[in-house]
């Protein structure tokens, strides 16, 4: 599972996302999911523009998610290349990649983005 940035917030106590139970539960145990770099590139472009205010230091997240057995997965090439078809109703890149990440990897998305949950790579 593909965990997607606002359940990542949500995960480190960094949004007030109020996760629906099903969604609460599988989280209580983090450990066998995933982030992509894409996460910690979108949540550091957030935090440096003043769009978003976190308690950690960014160096220290990757050690962060490791902590709590989050595992972190690169961008390679065919992320990016990934067809996702159908195409999402999103344009947002980030997104885009993660569902790409998971149409490589063979993972679904744990998301409660409206844009993304119906989508056949989305966690139901």
């Amino acid at each position: 599972m593909l965990l997607d940035t606002h359940i990542v917030l949500a995960i480190l106590g960094q949004t007030d996302l109020d996760l629906p139970p099903i969604i609460a539960n599988r989280l209580r145990e983090p450990r066998d999911s995933f982030v992509s770099v894409a996460t910690i590139w979108e949540i550091a472009i957030k935090q440096r523009i003043g769009k978003l205010h976190i308690s950690f230091d960014m160096g220290n997240f990757p050690d962060i998610l490791e902590d709590i057995g989050i595992v972190v997965l690169d961008i390679v090439p065919k992320h990016a290349l990934a067809g996702v078809g159908p195409e999402p109703i999103t344009n947002d890149p980030f997104d885009r990649l993660l569902l790409g990440v998971c149409a490589v990897e063979g993972m679904r998305l744990l998301t409660i983005d409206k844009a993304l949950v119906d989508h056949p790579l989305a966690w139901r």
